[in-house]
């Protein structure tokens, strides 16, 4: 399955830029707009995913991997089934912004937050992929390591279990931060009916004050 860059949402940029609302000035409007392009241009965004059955205890079948918390407990509550992701921007997107940095980093800062409204849509096309090629079966939401209390440690297990850096070109440094940063994984689980959406967006998580992820300036994949 093809990872898809289909847009950038400004919306969601000027969020992760902190943007409280009302007109833009000119300049800075014409700043966002030359990153989007400059990353359209660039990223290469690759994904890999698999679907696993689910054992009794919550584990996915086949592998050692049992998601911890009573968050995706009830994520999964009623699935016969989940899915896991992995998506990135890419090693080229990656270096743009360490060469943004070194130039401006007042462009890098606005091209970080196009990266993070960037790796949502591919997330979010992902998804959408999915859920035609499991249908009639449904997917919930994703739900991500460090979102709610599926712990973050659990990050290094998922990438092992999808081989995230032989499929789609991902590591992990010692400290758990994925290379590229601009990458996603998350957990989904398959149902057969259509199943409640939680509040969307950074803001609604118990864990927005002390979240690695924004404070790294990307996303558990929910928003």
């Amino acid at each position: 399955m093809q990872a898809r860059l289909t847009e950038i949402r400004r919306s969601e940029a000027l969020r992760y830029l902190g943007w409280k609302g009302g007109a833009l000035p000119p300049e800075i409007e014409a700043d966002i707009a030359r990153c989007e392009a400059l990353l359209m241009e660039t990223a290469r965004p690759r994904a890999v995913w698999r679907k696993f059955g689910l054992a009794p205890d919550g584990a996915m079948l086949g592998t050692d991997f049992r998601p911890a918390g009573e968050d995706i407990r009830r994520l999964l509550s009623g699935c016969e089934s989940a899915v896991l992701i992995a998506a990135t921007l890419g090693a080229e997107a990656e270096t743009l912004l360490r060469r943004m940095q070194v130039r401006s980093m007042a462009d890098a800062v606005i091209l970080d937050a196009c990266a993070g409204a960037a790796i949502e849509n591919v997330c979010d096309n992902l998804c959408t992929d999915i859920a035609a090629e499991l249908a009639p079966m449904f997917l919930t939401e994703r739900f991500s390591p460090g979102y709610g209390d599926l712990p973050l440690a659990q990050q290094r297990e998922l990438c092992r279990v999808l081989d995230v850096g032989r499929r789609i070109g991902v590591s992990l440094s010692d400290g758990g931060i994925m290379i590229p940063q601009k990458t996603v994984t998350a957990i989904l689980g398959v149902s057969p009916i259509p199943t409640a959406k939680r509040r969307r967006g950074c803001e609604g998580c118990e864990l927005y004050e002390t979240c690695a992820y924004r404070k790294d300036g990307t996303t558990c994949g929910k928003s």
